[in-house]
């Protein structure tokens, strides 16, 4: 399920929301006021450092590794 992030065009709310593939949009409204005005926007994402074996640590030996 992707996290898809919105704000609120009553309050100005900003939140993330877990939405399945099926879900409608319709059935989405603010956590603060329940209003269904609503509008997506681009949430912040980080791409961490990675080495050439694919992991997100230097020394290779976090559990995120591969």
């Amino acid at each position: 399920m992707p996290l898809q992030s919105y704000i609120c065009k009553e309050c100005g709310e900003k939140f993330d929301l877990l939405l399945g593939v099926n879900q409608e949009k319709s059935e989405v409204k603010c956590r603060k006021c329940g209003s269904k005005r609503i509008e997506r926007t681009f949430g912040a994402f980080s791409m961490g450092k990675s080495d050439n074996r694919g992991g997100s640590c230097a020394t290779g030996t976090c559990p995120t590794c591969f």
